[in-house]
């Protein structure tokens, strides 16, 4: 992994800059080699298949733990989300954990399944999720944030569009508050683009994981050579698919809500300790 290989990722980072609204002179301003991811499925992976990896999935915090790695092949990576996990598991399993790591650069999203129960204090939540963010920032390590996504180009989701846009700012108001980094999710207008999300249209697919990757990269000011994946030329639809969906993804996730249990209960993190990212 020598210059000439770095001085390429760094050319081709600066070709796409202005694509991804980045300023040029954030090129290369940082790197990292210890990298903790926490969460649930976004930053599990759920959505990005590979049988090949533990769970089953790879998912953009793998491919942000690559591109780092492809900088500095000594780059170290654990990423302890979980699927289904609410924010207060997350905090009181994952954060600590974290920690105790010492991690020079740490992800966290969370809330995501708080928002779609039936009720749920947004007020309250944040205000927990601000104490977690100042926990990790006062280790010293870059910490980085995500919004949620606008749900308004979902028949499913669109009936809960403010309570993700209420969410949205006080993420906002947490970046404020401890000057971290924030992947604005709500504004990447890519994944209005039914393309970017898996089957069963609550996750990201493939692309919507090399996408946020990218975005996260492309935030932190981290150079890279990833590049948008190819989207299919169109995906299922009609009656017929609607009728699959409910029965494989629907159902079964209502009736999970209904019975107070998780996909993510008898899975364990991918790489909870320090592991080389996933080739």
């Amino acid at each position: 992994m020598g210059r000439s290989y770095r001085r390429r990722v760094v050319a081709t980072w600066v070709g796409r800059a202005e694509y991804f609204g980045v300023p040029a002179s954030n090129l290369g301003r940082v790197s990292f080699s210890r990298y903790v991811a926490l969460g649930d499925s976004f930053t599990e992976g759920v959505g990005d298949p590979d049988s090949a990896l533990p769970n089953g999935v790879r998912g953009w915090a793998d491919r942000v733990a690559g591109a780092l790695t492809a900088l500095d092949p000594d780059t170290r990576y654990a990423n302890l989300a979980v699927r289904g996990l609410k924010l207060d598991p997350i905090i009181d399993t994952q954060v600590d954990a974290a920690i105790a790591l010492e991690p020079d650069l740490v992800t966290i999203h969370a809330g995501g399944n708080d928002m779609l129960r039936p009720s749920v204090d947004l007020d309250a939540l944040g205000a927990r999720y601000d104490d977690a963010v100042g926990r990790l920032v006062a280790t010293g390590a870059t910490v980085v944030i995500f919004t949620p996504h606008d749900p308004g180009a979902s028949k499913f989701f669109r009936p809960l569009r403010g309570r993700f846009a209420l969410m949205a700012e006080i993420v906002r108001q947490i970046t404020d508050h401890h000057s971290v980094t924030v992947v604005d999710y709500w504004r990447i207008r890519d994944y209005d683009d039914y393309r970017m999300w898996a089957d069963d249209r609550i996750h990201m697919s493939s692309a919507g994981h090399q996408r946020m990757a990218i975005a996260v990269l492309d935030a932190l000011g981290v150079a890279h050579d990833l590049e948008p994946l190819a989207l299919p030329d169109s995906i299922p639809s009609g009656v017929g698919e609607n009728i699959r969906w409910t029965r494989e993804f629907l159902g079964p996730w209502v009736g999970r809500r209904l019975r107070g249990t998780s996909s993510g209960d008898d899975l364990e993190a991918k790489y909870p300790t320090w592991s080389a990212a996933p080739a």
